[in-house]
């Protein structure tokens, strides 16, 4: 009886409305692969953050990881470590390159100061920045979508009924059977305009949840591993005679 009653509504509408309901249908494709894309990115994103989180500490030695070239592609914690120490690298040796000589090099290289831990600090900063941007991309699709739908289904509506109300008007004639088509047509435009929006709102939510469960994750790992290197490679007092390594 639904899908009859909707059949019936969609042949019963005018161009305009049809030209409404293609748009909403659209707009459902949207953000249905919204959806799909980006819970299929943050399951990995979250995957490969726990297996590289699970790795960082293990021994917890900020440059391990750096040094044995282990990438963690698509996760964000990774991507801040990457920047920081690659940072760190530039600024104890002058290249943040990872060769045959890097060990020895770092063995004797002096602890970096405080105003270069600062542009550690920023590098992490941006890949913060960054990759809370990438998490949150096409995310502006599914709130048009959650605001815009039902409204669109509502101009598609108020259209159709004014479209009926004149067509009754110029027939002169005002009774059920002639109002019934017409109105029918135009409400069906509200209904995907709402069966657009629910499934999207549901979505928005859960994933904004999710997006900044992930941000504040990414956040505290910066400050922990800006307290790490801190610890580690920032000389606060004297450089004399004072060397870093790598464990």
């Amino acid at each position: 009886m639904i899908a009859t009653g909707l059949i019936y509504a969609f042949q019963e509408s005018t161009v305009e409305g049809k030209l409404v309901l293609l748009t909403l249908f659209l707009a459902s494709i949207f953000s249905w692969a919204v959806m799909v894309t980006k819970l299929r990115y943050l399951h990995f994103a979250k995957r490969q953050s726990t297996h590289f989180s699970a790795l960082f500490h293990r021994d917890r030695a900020p440059l391990r990881i750096y040094e044995q070239g282990v990438r963690f592609e698509g996760s964000p914690l990774y991507a801040i470590y990457a920047a920081g120490t690659a940072e760190l690298c530039f600024q104890m040796l002058g290249s943040s390159e990872v060769d045959e000589t890097f060990r020895a090099r770092l063995d004797t290289a002096n602890k970096i100061s405080p105003a270069q831990m600062r542009a550690v600090q920023a590098a992490m900063e941006r890949a913060v920045g960054e990759s809370a941007l990438k998490l949150e991309s096409q995310m502006i699709i599914l709130s048009t979508a959650v605001s815009g739908g039902p409204f669109l289904g509502l101009l598609g509506t108020v259209w159709g009924v004014m479209d009926a109300f004149s067509g009754i008007a110029s027939a002169g004639t005002a009774n059920l059977a002639a109002m019934a088509p017409g109105v029918s047509g135009a409400l069906i435009t509200t209904v995907t305009g709402l069966l657009v929006a629910i499934p999207a709102m549901f979505g928005y939510n859960f994933l904004v949840t999710s997006v900044r469960s992930m941000v504040v994750q990414a956040d505290n790992f910066a400050a922990e591993l800006s307290s790490e290197i801190e610890h580690r490679y920032v000389e606060h007092g004297t450089r004399e005679g004072r060397r870093v390594s790598l464990s």
